[in-house]
């Protein structure tokens, strides 16, 4: 094999699947990134077994040929070769060892057989539709940061993905809960999209797509079937196992009857959170929201290093409430929002607390409180 390319458009393509590639790895050639040129491009491909990562980036191709070298190791020296270089790749006669050749710089890295390579069998799929990346990006980040981390509940550790009829139109809705909190966002179902299967995204591929979808004329492809999911962005495709279990009925956390309505200011409202919180041990974060006619009273008491207290303007007209909740969700809610305010529907301290944004009436947060 013998290619040259420009460096940045190899680095924006290894940037694309280096990451995919775990640092560790019991079995090397996981460690690796495969290479293959042939026509005018270069394809590179990267897997951890569950996710793989496809993306073709233009090239001079003076022997087609392919092999695969440690993509870490690629990625660092790519990164560190000058702007505006030219890059050459070419493999020796045994195909044992690759040279990366830039001006002055030569480097000389062992390579491993691409028969080794694993593929990521995709099998055929269901369902087949597009999506714009705008509404993809729009469910991926206002739902990804209520994904768990707790391992045992392997089901949550993802955003589940369905469709659902509402007043005659078909919605594609995500939710994602860790039993704390939950958020759901939806945009209007694509064609192609209907009776697809409820899949659950693993947390890793929702991070990667997420980097992925920042081009907003960019049309994506989804394909999927009851176990796999390929997005096609542009050049790049990747493909994913979904998680294999079942999502809980989340409906049934979402409350119908909290009938104390806050309405507040977003940003003050989360400039004082952030203030009072600073008090906080790192254990509990938890906040006393003081809610009375006019205002809220946020509070923090930390046996260890003292107490703060904070009022914030606001529009309440009911009974008076006090609630508690932990303060990184609050926060990590209030960034989601985009109006500038947020409202709150309360029922009383001990049941969960349904948060909207008037600014955008297709996503809701639902936070289950804290004793304070």
């Amino acid at each position: 094999m013998r290619v040259i390319l420009e460096r940045s458009n190899l680095l924006k393509s290894l940037n694309h699947v280096h990451r995919v590639v775990e640092r560790r790895n019991t079995i090397p050639i996981l460690s690796n990134v495969l290479l293959g040129a042939d026509g005018a491009s270069l394809e590179m491909k990267a897997t951890d077994l569950d996710l793989e990562i496809t993306e073709a980036t233009q090239a001079n191709v003076e022997q087609a040929g392919s092999t695969t070298v440690p993509a870490h190791l690629l990625y660092e020296i790519v990164r560190k070769l000058s702007d505006g270089a030219e890059v050459m790749l070419k493999t020796d006669e045994s195909g044992s060892s690759i040279s990366v050749i830039s001006g002055r710089s030569n480097f000389k890295l062992q390579c491993l057989p691409q028969s080794d390579f694993p593929q990521l069998s995709a099998g055929s799929f269901s369902h087949v539709f597009r999506l714009d990346s705008t509404s993809l990006k729009a469910l991926i980040e206002s739902t990804q940061f209520a994904i768990s981390t707790e391992e045992t509940r392997y089901y949550l550790n993802g955003i589940f993905v369905h469709t659902h009829e509402e007043g005659g139109k078909l919605m594609l809705r995500a939710v994602a809960t860790d039993g704390h909190r939950l958020a759901r966002a939806e945009v209007e179902a694509p064609a192609g999209s209907e009776g697809m299967p409820g899949i659950i995204i693993p947390r890793k591929t929702v991070s990667e797509l997420q980097k992925l979808v920042d081009d907003p004329d960019v049309a994506v492809t989804i394909e999927l079937s009851d176990t796999k999911i390929r997005f096609t962005i542009g050049s790049v495709v990747l493909t994913s196992k979904l998680i294999d279990g079942t999502f809980p009925d989340y409906e049934r956390v979402i409350p119908t009857g909290n009938d104390k309505k806050l309405v507040i200011d977003r940003q003050s409202f989360a400039a004082a959170v952030d203030r009072v919180s600073t008090i906080s041990s790192e254990r509990g974060r938890a906040v006393k929201m003081s809610i009375a006619e006019g205002q809220v009273t946020l509070v923090v008491n930390n046996p260890d290093s003292g107490s703060a207290t904070e009022e914030v303007a606001a529009d309440y007209s009911s009974d008076p409430i006090d609630i508690g909740f932990n303060a990184k969700y609050l926060l990590d809610v209030a960034a989601q929002l985009t109006g500038g305010e947020a409202t709150f529907m309360l029922a009383d301290a001990g049941s969960p607390t349904l948060i909207q944004d008037p600014a955008d009436e297709r996503t809701l947060y639902v936070l289950m409180p804290m004793r304070v």
